[in-house]
């Protein structure tokens, strides 16, 4: 029986996330701290106690949803992932689950990640747009078009799901974006509350910054494939891990594609660890008949 545990990105916070946890469990309570003390700062307090608000910041909302994530899993008894996948941030927690990464480093990553990423986000105001039903290959037409006609960078920057296509560019790219997929047939195409263009080149910056703490960092064997973002394939090489999860920043998460990858390789059933159910929703619409639970 393959079972493959999955792991959420940024948009799955919420406030009060994680408390129960902390509040009902020692363990849980001391990885908690641990995060506190490798972050700097008091982090928990913001997660139980902070506004939506608070948690939309991209520097708080990454490490918020790898520590729950990964805590949450920490409670899960006798789990043993046969493989595993994460949305975005989600691969970093993919990557303790499965031995590649220390809990310290990797949300020591994590941290300069958010950082980074929040920074290109204020040097380079952007955007992101869902584009709801419309057939990936007319929207990536389209993306290709704006980009070549008006200069104006627009790219595919999720392939949540069939029907569910999430775009990445500058603010008038995304603008004209969304009345052109509309007007080819799109159901909605809608910007998003985010930072800026994630999954896209004008996340370069950060690139550059992730790209060289990924290459200070030891990564292990893993215990068990990841199914990385960027190929949407099974990889267990180390240095093949680490520069895919530096290319994830400027390229598109084939969240679609990695799903169908896990099934096809054997997986009969998903688990979602993390707050919230937004991968049990995609992978529902991927696949029918494939169980899933969510363990938050």
């Amino acid at each position: 029986m393959i079972q493959a545990y999955v792991f959420p990105g940024q948009g799955s916070q919420f406030p009060g996330m994680g408390k129960e946890h902390y509040e009902g469990n020692a363990f849980a309570r001391r990885f908690f701290e641990q995060g506190n003390d490798i972050l700097g700062f008091r982090i928990s307090d913001i997660m139980f106690n902070g506004s939506e608000e608070d948690l939309k910041q991209t520097s708080v909302t990454q490490p918020a949803i790898f520590l729950h994530s990964v805590i949450a899993y920490k409670m899960i008894e006798g789990a043993t992932p046969h493989m595993v996948a994460g949305h975005s941030l989600g691969e970093f927690t993919s990557l303790v689950i499965n031995g590649t990464l220390t809990f310290e480093d990797a949300l020591k990553l994590v941290s300069i990640r958010a950082t980074a990423m929040q920074k290109a986000c204020e040097a380079n105001p952007s955007a992101m747009a869902a584009v709801l039903a419309l057939a990936d290959d007319i929207a990536e037409k389209i993306c290709v078009d704006i980009t070549s006609e008006t200069g104006e960078l627009v790219v595919p920057a999720n392939y949540n799901c069939p029907g569910q296509l999430v775009i990445s560019g500058t603010n008038a790219g995304i603008d004209i974006a969304c009345e052109r997929m509309k007007a080819a047939g799109a159901k909605r195409a809608l910007k998003l509350p985010v930072g800026g263009a994630f999954h896209s080149p004008l996340m370069e910056p950060a690139k550059e910054e992730l790209a060289a703490a990924i290459m200070s960092t030891t990564f292990h064997k893993p215990a068990c494939p990841v199914y990385q973002n960027v190929v949407a394939k099974a990889v267990t090489d180390p240095s093949e891990i680490k520069q895919n999860l530096i290319d994830q920043l400027t390229g598109p998460v084939r969240w679609a594609q990695t799903i169908e990858a896990m099934i096809n390789d054997g997986a009969i059933s998903f688990v979602e660890v993390g707050p919230g159910k937004v991968l049990q929703g995609l992978i529902g619409k991927i696949n029918k008949t494939i169980p899933v639970e969510s363990v938050n």
